[in-house]
């Protein structure tokens, strides 16, 4: 039966909180993955994503490419027959100016180690 071919994905974001669980086709693309997630995307949240390329997911330690298909990008570790896949979204913002300035200021404070590998 073709619905038994579906990967069941929720996707943890970082305060814990989730999206899904729903059913996807081993074709699906992560890159229509992070779509979906980014119209699912609580809106009481302080940190919105705003395209794609501001979202990665994660699941078994890999990070998945857009281009990849789920078929592509599944991992056997901790999959159950039944089971719902949890994939982490993490988000990478882009730094404020204050933040690079901040952070140029700041790296001259920091000390450096001298260590040599022989």
């Amino acid at each position: 039966m073709a619905g038994e071919d579906l990967v069941e994905l929720k996707f943890r974001l970082a305060d814990g909180s989730d999206i899904g669980p729903s059913k996807y086709s081993p074709a699906t693309t992560v890159a229509s993955l992070k779509e979906k997630i980014l119209a699912q995307w609580p809106r009481d949240k302080e940190n919105c994503p705003k395209t794609i390329q501001d979202v990665k997911l994660i699941n078994a330690g890999k990070i998945l490419e857009n281009n990849r298909t789920l078929a592509e990008s599944r991992l056997l570790v901790g999959e159950l027959p039944g089971g719902v896949i949890t994939m982490h979204v993490v988000l990478r913002l882009p730094l404020s100016d204050k933040n690079n300035d901040k952070q140029q200021n700041d790296s001259p404070k920091k000390s450096s180690c001298a260590c040599t590998i022989l």
